[in-house]
């Protein structure tokens, strides 16, 4: 997914405003069978009720939450590559990995920083060669 100036107005104080990119962050979390504590930790911890307010109406995203879809969407993409059986791509995400210490990627990402989430998809990135 690309976003464009056009459909990415700033709102002021750093933040977007894109229902797209939370519609796309909420098919993820289904496929992922993400808790909502899970998904939260995710986009950086907001408040309960800003994310539900994101969830809603794709509210005010800070750059930051942008970032961590834009990698976690990166993430998403190159599964479907790497592994094109949609259930063995979701199922990744759970599994063990060797290169992250025997633990999975969900995991890593779940340790809740963007460098977590950027090392798993820097990982996938040189996995599928791009």
């Amino acid at each position: 997914m690309q976003l464009h100036p056009s459909s990415a107005p700033e709102n002021g104080a750093g933040t977007i405003r894109i229902p797209a990119v939370m519609d796309a962050f909420s098919r993820l979390a289904e496929d992922w069978d993400l808790s909502t504590d899970e998904q939260i930790t995710l986009l950086g911890s907001p408040g309960r009720s800003t994310f539900f307010k994101w969830k809603k109406s794709g509210g005010n995203l800070p750059h930051d939450t942008i970032e961590r879809i834009s990698h976690l969407l990166g993430i998403y993409k190159s599964l479907q590559i790497v592994l094109p059986d949609p259930e063995a791509a979701d199922a990744w995400v759970k599994r063990p990995n060797a290169f992250f210490g025997d633990r999975s990627a969900r995991e890593v990402m779940l340790d809740g920083q963007v460098v977590d989430i950027y090392k798993v998809r820097e990982y996938l990135d040189a996995q599928r060669g791009g």
